[in-house]
């Protein structure tokens, strides 16, 4: 029989869900590094003196602005692939189509544009075949657009886990990307094989595409952090995602290229955070002459902004997520 020492009371936590108030083992692995601990000489569950004199382990929230703690992510990375895993599974589950559902919106919208855009409005392509030049954008744009529709909604369909369970809920929004890149992958095969039809093929440069590919993914997460914090307090954030999505893609470069922009304007145009993502799609796979330049560099400053911005604000209003899912 255990003695009083090993015994546990169960304490609820607006951060943590269910968590333990620990009477002994002191020494054991805390559940997180980021909670605060106190020492207490009484039970903190019943408010009764500890006959056996050994202090009561409780756990509370941080208050204020806190940094992302980075290795407690890493700890729980096993977490982040299982809720990876089971929104594929999801995604494609009882799907006649399947996987084709991918590749059968982006080349869709790449028709429409064609026909609208390409062949009756006129709008110039920089010397590439527009279904190409179109495609080419397309494909980080839909990356984008779903990842912050998935990761906005993420923590609202999330919801009997945060309530339940103590985990750190940055692996929500996250977690529901990594599908997207799943996503990402298998269109681009279809592009390959749009150039390696109409004759172009990548040069150096393609090198460079691992890096606007993790710009796209950090734009995503930037906007998606926002939106799913929000998405919490105030459900009506969800209906402005589709919205703002179809808004985004009319002042980025999807369908027009940033040339028709004036020379002065365009580092103003870059503060958009998916036209340099955009511009560096086409610079690395369709063997544009001219590098993206300076209307990257903007960008990327912006996205880095939005990103430090939206990490701060998703650790400070996490710790009233159980409390108001």
């Amino acid at each position: 029989m255990r003695s009083e020492q090993d015994r546990r009371s169960r304490t609820f936590d607006s951060l943590s869900g269910f968590t333990y108030l620990e009477r002994a083992g002191l020494g054991r692995k805390l559940p997180s590094p980021r909670l605060r601990w106190w020492l207490l000489p009484t039970d903190a569950a019943s408010g009764s003196s500890l006959t056996s004199g050994s202090p009561a382990l409780v756990l509370r929230p941080h208050r204020g602005w806190q940094p992302i703690d980075l290795p407690e992510l890493w700890r729980y990375r096993e977490l982040l692939w299982i809720l990876a895993a089971r929104d594929v599974k999801l995604r494609y589950r009882q799907t006649a189509l399947g996987v084709l559902w991918v590749v059968i919106q982006p080349f869709s919208t790449m028709v429409v544009f064609s026909f609208f855009f390409g062949h009756l409005a006129g709008i110039p392509s920089d010397g590439i075949p527009y279904p190409v030049f179109t495609y080419c954008a397309l494909l980080p744009w839909q990356l984008f657009a779903t990842s912050i529709l998935q990761a906005g909604n993420s923590l609202v369909g999330s919801q009997h886990l945060i309530t339940k369970v103590y985990f750190p809920r940055l692996i929500i929004p996250v977690s529901s990307m990594v599908s997207c890149v799943l996503d990402f992958a298998i269109s681009l095969v279809v592009l390959l094989a749009l150039m390696l039809y109409y004759g172009i093929r990548p040069g150096a440069a393609i090198l460079a595409l691992p890096f606007f590919l993790l710009l796209a993914l950090a734009s995503a997460l930037s906007v998606g952090l926002w939106l799913s914090a929000l998405n919490v307090k105030y459900r009506d954030a969800r209906y402005t995602i589709p919205f703002l999505t179809q808004f985004w893609m009319f002042v980025t470069p999807v369908a027009y290229p940033s040339s028709l922009i004036p020379e002065r304007w365009r580092w103003l145009y870059g503060l958009n955070p998916m036209t340099g993502v955009v511009e560096g799609f086409r610079w690395s796979l369709l063997c544009r002459a001219q590098a993206p330049g300076p209307m990257v560099l903007v960008s990327a400053v912006t996205v880095a902004a939005l990103l430090i911005g939206g990490l701060f604000y998703f650790r400070r209003m996490e710790r009233s997520f159980a409390d108001v899912v």
